[in-house]
């Protein structure tokens, strides 16, 4: 599958939804910076429609290729609805990292420094067995890359509670905004204090869980982080 993503187009084509309507000059449809945001962060917000009402879910994903998998209890709403729906469920999902908070001198002009995706398309339920322990495994090392080897994999009966969307990347963009604050020239001679202040994501130590024999040392991938 990567090798065949490899072989892709090095954009995505803009359509009428990823184009955005203001600051179009922010918007990217490169494939390795869409992959790149996707593959750094580790919760994506899901929308979907259900009985005319708007809805959106915090969830996990993990990315294989130009794909993208959802997975939640047999019983949650999204996944009942694609598996239920013809030809699937219409979802928008997003993900976004803040770099920083852009301090203007004027009120109007703060703003934020970010990195953001968003998909639109059609989720399909997974119901090959195959892409199912795949899709599983893309979701556990997307959160801590090499886990899905060092941990027991899923049995007949936790596969049997668990369902699996996929969202194919073909209707994505991304969108950044870099650089320090955008005052007006009339307000460069204000007293006020600007500038950026970076925001970063950091892991602390380790800690075991209870019951954990002393002898288990922290994996490599884990200290990796």
């Amino acid at each position: 599958m990567e090798k065949a993503m490899s072989q892709a187009a090095p954009e995505y084509q803009p359509t009428d939804r990823t184009v955005p309507t203001r600051s179009r000059h922010r918007a990217s449809y490169d494939r390795e910076l869409v992959h790149a945001i996707l593959d750094e962060a580790y919760v994506c917000h899901l929308g979907f429609v259900r009985d005319g009402t708007p809805v959106v879910l915090p969830t996990l994903y993990g990315r294989v290729g130009d794909r993208l998998y959802v997975h939640g209890s047999t019983g949650s709403r999204p996944l009942r609805m694609a598996g239920q729906a013809d030809p699937g469920l219409a979802v928008c999902l997003t993900v976004t990292h803040v770099d920083g908070l852009v301090l203007a001198r004027s009120a109007f002009h703060h703003s934020i420094n970010y990195r953001s995706v968003v998909v639109h398309g059609i989720a399909h339920q997974v119901t090959d067995p195959e892409e199912k322990r795949t899709a599983l495994d893309a979701l556990v090392d997307h959160v801590v890359p090499g886990r899905s080897a060092d941990s027991r994999p899923a049995n007949a009966k936790e596969l049997a509670a668990t369902a699996v969307l996929r969202l194919d990347l073909a209707e994505v963009s991304a969108k950044l905004r870099t650089g320090g604050p955008n005052d007006e020239p009339e307000d460069l001679t204000l007293p006020h204090w600007t500038g950026v202040v970076p925001v970063s994501t950091a892991y602390g130590t380790p800690v075991p869980a209870a019951g954990l024999a002393p002898s288990v040392p922290v994996p490599d991938y884990v200290t990796a982080l």
